[in-house]
């Protein structure tokens, strides 16, 4: 489930609040009571599976342009 963080704009409190994707824009109320948040953009970081490889295409698996199968040459 993902995790949206938020700021409290009455007392300055940064949290998080992990909820559905279809959730997202909903408002959020800070752990002190207050209402007025405002949802702060995140950065998400993706890393390979390590050791330095490429990873291999599947076998049998077309890529696209020319030589790739899609023009028939």
């Amino acid at each position: 489930m993902p995790r949206y963080d938020f700021r409290c704009r009455a007392c300055g409190d940064t949290f998080e609040i992990n909820r559905p994707m279809a959730e997202s824009a909903a408002p959020a109320t800070c752990p002190q009571g207050h209402a007025d948040t405002v949802k702060l953009l995140s950065t998400v970081a993706v890393t390979g599976r390590g050791g330095g490889a490429s990873p291999t295409p599947m076998a049998g698996a077309g890529g696209g342009g020319c030589c790739g199968g899609a023009c028939g040459c």
